[in-house]
């Protein structure tokens, strides 16, 4: 990696010229870095340089950076220049809006997210204040423009096609002061939690506001106004959600009962050809002087010839009301492209909003969360598997202030096979399903811990009783969980002499964001008598 002083002043496709003080043996290094360095593999020919290769470090602390860090560090990042040199930026110390603001006096979550968010996509509205950088011994005067958000320097790309790796986000920044398990709360601390294991996409349309439109078709009123907000209060699955606060005008227009607004959310990359489900938990939590009627739909971000087109399916589902007030909506899409089109669509992913108003003529305030969304491709004629835990196991430790091992396995069942038909010896079609080996076994994002006493007479309450006592993943391990008795929420009761035997429960959430059910959980009862003797 090379800092901000390793700079070449041009790089061509074949050649490299280096500024006077550069040694030579810095540009033999850079032109001899191998596969293993670049990330192809051992063995294979050289990688090909570009400007791309060079990462050039901005510090956010401003610890000797042009610009002086922090709302500055888009000073020197304009000198770097990615997207007219084509260089990448290093970015180091970019934990500098929580590290500098946590100590200070009404330090919470909702202000660390505002102070992060303009670092990163700008304010929602007005300008940021840009304090003045120290100026280092003999460096000439450069003058700059106003703030610059980080990622307007980059290209936008969507993340992977969900036919590779399935979509999934609870709208999660990696911080939260409580969990929830499908609407109910299970957890909740006034100290806060962070962990990077349950970071999400956060809608990366949505900010600093989304691009609203009509759904239904061209009006000469204004578009209502869309301001996002993350929700640490509130969610369907991890520890926040997304508000949309949606403003409208009053308006005396003919059409003005009725409107129907696209609040675009995510950018995704699809496959022509594919057939993706997709689903999104929800919640109305206010709704003004208005009935609302929410949709879900899959929009081209490409127009006119190279804009894909889209075979929307809405799924309807039995029971919509959900636990903690939330609702779900799910559609099942087609990609169907021209035949000379690319093979992979940009496109976007959003809630359609049609409200109807009682009195047109007054504004109107409504309040929308969402919680949970999921996109992943529906198998065509394989067999669906359904993935289950299959055992797990507690090593007790030998006191109760040391770690015990909870540790499990997966698996998956399979439905029955049809009855195979063969028309002839020499048929081509394939006398069964044919299995592809790209995400045939079931993939957990993360496991929820649960324990449940046990008392003397026998008795043992059912799964839903039990305590949540945390989730997989911050130490790195995805199927071990460390517990320490001396923790665990009714561990007094142990010590009050009421059990000898605690009963822990593992529940897995899988990459299409369900939650498993109780039969599909295991649990494991631990005998912790030789540490209570």
């Amino acid at each position: 990696m090379f800092s901000t002083y390793v700079c070449p002043t041009y790089l061509e496709a074949v050649s490299v010229q280096w500024s006077s003080n550069y040694p030579d043996t810095t540009a033999e290094y850079f032109l001899s870095l191998d596969s293993v360095l670049t990330g192809d593999t051992p063995g294979s020919q050289l990688y090909k340089k570009s400007l791309n290769d060079i990462y050039m470090g901005v510090d956010v602390w401003g610890r000797g950076s042009h610009g002086g860090g922090g709302f500055g560090s888009y000073k020197a990042i304009n000198h770097i220049a990615p997207d007219s040199l084509g260089l990448s930026v290093a970015l180091f110390g970019q934990g500098w809006t929580w590290e500098s603001e946590q100590d200070k006096p009404g330090f919470s979550w909702e202000k660390w997210w505002e102070y992060d968010r303009a670092l990163w996509v700008g304010p929602i509205s007005g300008e940021v204040e840009v304090p003045e950088a120290p100026v280092r011994k003999g460096e000439p005067e450069c003058s700059h423009g106003p703030f610059q958000p980080i990622s307007s320097f980059f290209p936008h790309k969507p993340p992977p096609d969900p036919l590779e790796l399935p979509f999934h986000t609870t709208f999660s920044p990696g911080v939260g002061r409580a969990w929830f398990v499908n609407g109910i709360n299970v957890h909740r601390t006034a100290d806060g939690w962070t962990d990077i294991d349950k970071q999400c996409s956060i809608g990366d349309l949505l900010w600093p506001f989304p691009a609203v439109c009509w759904d239904d078709g061209e009006r000469i009123s204004p578009l209502p106004r869309v301001l996002p907000t993350i929700c640490f209060e509130d969610a369907w699955n991890g520890g926040s959600s997304i508000g949309l606060n949606i403003s409208c005008s009053g308006s005396e227009e003919e059409d003005a009962m009725f409107k129907s607004v696209w609040i675009p959310i995510q950018t995704l990359s699809l496959t022509r050809g594919t057939t993706y489900k997709a689903t999104l938990y929800y919640k109305v939590v206010k709704s003004g002087h208005a009935d609302l009627d929410l949709g879900f739909s899959v929009k081209a971000l490409a127009s006119g010839a190279d804009a894909a087109l889209f075979e929307v399916h809405p799924i309807v589902h039995s029971d919509n009301e959900l636990q903690g007030g939330w609702s779900e909506l799910s559609i099942q899409f087609d990609v169907s492209t021209k035949q000379d089109q690319v093979t992979q669509q940009t496109s976007a992913i959003g809630l359609i909003v049609a409200i109807i108003a009682e009195d047109p003529t007054q504004d109107l305030d409504i309040e929308i969360r969402i919680g949970q969304l999921n996109v992943y491709p529906v198998p065509s004629t394989i067999a669906v598997r359904s993935p289950m835990i299959l055992w797990a196991d507690f090593t007790v430790p030998e006191s109760e202030d040391i770690s015990g091992t909870l540790s499990w396995e997966v698996g998956a069942s399979m439905p029955p096979l049809s009855p195979i038909s063969i028309n002839s010896p020499n048929d081509p079609v394939s006398a069964w399903p044919i299995q592809s080996s790209i995400g045939w076994f079931p993939q957990f994002m993360y496991y929820n811990i649960y324990g449940l006493p046990h008392f003397p007479n026998g008795h043992v309450s059912q799964p839903e009783e039990a305590v949540w006592l945390g989730t997989t993943g911050l130490i790195g391990r995805s199927k071990v969980f460390e517990i320490v008795l001396q923790k665990l929420p009714f561990w007094s009761e142990f010590g009050m002499g009421k059990c000898t035997k605690v009963r822990f429960y593992v529940q897995g959430v899988t990459d299409h964001g369900a939650v498993l059910e109780w039969e599909k959980c295991v649990f494991v009862d631990a005998d912790l008598q030789l540490i209570l003797a």
